[in-house]
């Protein structure tokens, strides 16, 4: 039977620059509270190699860490069904308010969807809305579930790298 999942409130610094976007956390992370809390995936290690930055031990290290550098994480999902953790099982979805967030927030200059399953989303509930300097664009999933377009590790540091010009 699905199970009726809730995202995470957004990890949010006082100044946010970018907004990097799940889709909904995976079975581990919501198990564990913490965004991208599957060891496996590569989020976190691929922040690591854009800021030159050791790996962190704890969650809070971690959310420290985005916070300094003008991240903040959410989901375009609020709510939804999933059998498991893959975004292809997710139905019935429901947006957190990317909109009012980017609003209340007006240093955002990009919103950064991790993959496709949060890109989709986002155009489905928020395409056609026009927020006046934010960019949105779709980087590489950093999910350790192989697809057919999954890049390498160095791929995805390459294209996640993006992110920079916007802090």
């Amino acid at each position: 039977m699905k199970e009726k999942l809730t995202s995470f409130p957004p990890v949010l610094p006082a100044d946010p620059k970018v907004l990097i976007l799940g889709s909904m956390p995976g079975g581990m992370s919501l198990a564990k509270q913490e965004y991208y809390g599957n060891p496996r995936n590569h989020f976190w290690d691929i922040l690591y190699e854009l800021f030159n930055q050791a790996p962190l031990a704890t969650y809070d290290e971690k959310r420290s860490f985005v916070k300094q550098h003008h991240i903040a994480l959410w989901d375009t999902i609020g709510t939804c069904f999933r059998e498991g953790s893959l975004d292809a099982n997710i139905t019935d979805e429901e947006p957190n308010d990317v909109i009012g967030l980017v609003k209340k927030h007006s240093s955002v200059r990009l919103i950064a969807c991790n993959g496709t399953k949060s890109f989709q989303t986002f155009k489905k509930f928020f395409g056609g809305v026009k927020l006046q300097h934010v960019d949105v664009i779709k980087l590489p999933s950093t999910s350790p579930v192989p697809g057919r377009y999954t890049k390498s590790f160095a791929g995805k540091v390459e294209e996640w790298s993006r992110i920079l010009t916007y802090l």
